[in-house]
């Protein structure tokens, strides 16, 4: 037997599986964290990518937004970036504190208290800089137009009227937009609900009630949901971007900074060189952790998981994920969803309606019939099982239920930083 403990929620748990069975353990391919961060942002700010150094884009007396990620993000761990950011325009471009606001680019997310503030861009950044929640339903956001796509560009005001705008965040694979990060600060980071949900609802098929499939981990080419936020960031004229990559074990890797879309595409390409593991099957069962908190504050969080490790899981096999999901569902409306499930208006309610918290639960359930999912959380079974989903609250009574005795299975400490890719079609 071997022995494994995996972070859960901001504890671990611990628990034994028969050696003969594992076909791998898997990580993402190594790559050292930064020793020095101010360092590495200097260099990427002063070399950016498809862009003049930062310090000659900006001039003295602008305006400028910095769109910075929310707490469900916190994994990136911007408060360690935007010190070094701050001061690289005081010192390198001139800027006084009170040109520059932070708008905390929190989409469809409600804003956080004064608190959460302070701990995602540190107390002394927050009380020499103007930090703002940017809101989706505000009514005074600006209207910059109508892409291509036909989503109306609704923006927060503060960033819409800035002279320079500067996007930080980190990129990693998502389920809906191929790659996080870089445009999606813009939408839905800043943008507008109608803006949001117009945008998002590429997410589905437009002939039938399944997931849309032109969109996936990592999938850009024909992608409209990417294209369409593309476009939209394409109407703001002067952005910039700053990308965080993490490594495998979620510590900050690498910075690329410049061109909002062409430096952010070179942090994409990393991202796969860093989390794409090439295995030699599929597996009969995985076991995976989220990466602990805040990977696993919810359901709603927790399940990209899903979305990352899929690809090395045969269709019908058992998926075991721990998610403690202390937050529950995450947003209030996802279990909202399962009465629309049951009565069969969820179709219904998606087209005319469309929410990400809706469509996550949606995918969920798309996952649940894909696979056997178990869960190790602390929601209660009878609030998953209309889901399909198999929820226990003991790693010992899980993996009773799941019989994986005779089961060959990829075992995944962080499922946040793993895409496996099967050698076999």
């Amino acid at each position: 037997m071997r022995s494994f403990t995996f972070a859960y929620g901001s504890g671990s748990v611990s628990f034994e599986l028969d050696e003969k069975n594992i076909l791998g353990v898997l990580h993402g391919n190594e790559v050292p964290p930064l020793s020095d961060i101010p360092a590495a942002l200097t260099a990427a700010l002063e070399a950016p990518i498809g862009a003049p150094a930062l310090r000659e884009w900006i001039a003295p007396n602008d305006r400028i937004a910095l769109v910075v990620s929310d707490m469900s993000r916190f994994w990136m761990r911007q408060d360690l970036v935007i010190p070094a950011l701050i001061s690289y325009l005081y010192e390198s471009c001139g800027q006084k504190p009170s040109n520059i606001t932070i708008v905390v680019a929190n989409g469809t997310h409600i804003g956080g208290n004064e608190q959460e503030l302070r701990t995602l861009v540190t107390d002394a950044v927050f009380d020499s800089v103007r930090v703002v929640n940017h809101d989706c339903r505000a009514d005074d956001l600006v209207y910059l137009g109508t892409t291509p796509h036909e989503t109306p560009v609704w923006i927060n005001r503060i960033v819409a009227e800035a002279d320079k705008v500067i996007c930080l965040g980190a990129c990693t694979h998502h389920v809906m937009a191929g790659y996080g990060g870089g445009r999606k600060s813009i939408v839905p980071g800043v943008a507008g609900l109608q803006t949001i949900r117009h945008n998002h609802a590429y997410s589905l098929d437009p002939r039938s009630l399944v997931s849309n499939p032109l969109i996936g981990n990592g999938v850009l080419d024909g992608n409209p949901l990417h294209e369409d936020m593309v476009e939209a960031a394409a109407m703001i004229p002067h952005l910039y971007c700053v990308t965080l990559v993490m490594n495998a074990d979620m510590k900050l890797a690498e910075i690329y900074a410049g061109h909002y879309l062409t430096s952010w595409e070179t942090a994409c390409r990393a991202v796969d060189r860093i989390y794409r593991v090439s295995v030699p099957r599929k597996a009969d069962a995985i076991i995976a952790s989220c990466g602990g908190f805040p990977k696993d504050m919810s359901l709603y969080q927790g399940t990209k998981t899903i979305d990352n490790i899929e690809t090395g899981l045969k269709r019908g096999g058992k998926l075991i994920l721990l998610i403690e999901a202390r937050d529950g569902g995450g947003p209030e409306e996802y279990f909202d969803w399962i009465r629309n499930l049951l009565d069969g208006s969820i179709e219904k309610r998606l087209r005319e309606s469309f929410t990400v918290p809706g469509y996550i639960f949606f995918l969920n359930c798309e996952q649940a019939q894909r696979y056997q999912i178990y869960l190790l959380t602390s929601i209660p079974n009878e609030t998953v099982a209309p889901m399909g989903i198999h929820a226990y609250n003991n790693m010992k009574d899980l993996l009773e239920a799941a019989q994986i005795e005779n089961d060959l299975l990829y075992v995944i400490p962080n499922g946040s930083t793993v895409i496996p890719y099967a050698e076999e079609a």
